[in-house]
């Protein structure tokens, strides 16, 4: 059930996407077909009553007004854990500046190991 649910706010994002790109392009009151040649750009055919939805939620908005706005609901929006800050936490987080560097040194190898193979992934 929440597997439908995000498949269908990501196929409304798509059109608020296209819509926002077409206005940092330069296009102040992006149209329907502008749209659709933007999402058909990219070989996502156009649901028309979606396509119309977003311009009437839009009609006459700043686009930088309404960023702004979602901006102030998001910064009261809980993200992440609460952590306590002690003494013991700053110094778990210094301790873990020498874990990072020695995880760098695997990573040098596996390059290594595929220039072994005789092809690289920018070949």
């Amino acid at each position: 059930m929440l597997e439908c649910h995000v498949k269908k706010s990501l196929m409304k994002m798509r059109y608020v996407a296209a819509y926002l790109l077409a206005v940092q392009g330069g296009n102040c009151s992006p149209s329907a077909k502008d749209i659709e040649k933007i999402l058909g750009s990219v070989g996502i055919e156009c649901d028309n009553e979606r396509v119309t939805k977003v311009l009437n939620e839009l009609k006459g908005k700043d686009v930088d007004e309404i960023i702004e706005a979602g901006k102030s609901k998001l910064a009261s929006v809980p993200s992440g854990g609460a952590v306590a800050s002690t003494g013991a936490g700053a110094g778990g987080a210094a301790d873990a500046a020498p874990a990072e560097e020695k995880k760098e040194a695997p990573k040098e190898e596996s390059e290594e190991s595929d220039d072994d193979m005789g092809f690289g992934l920018f070949d």
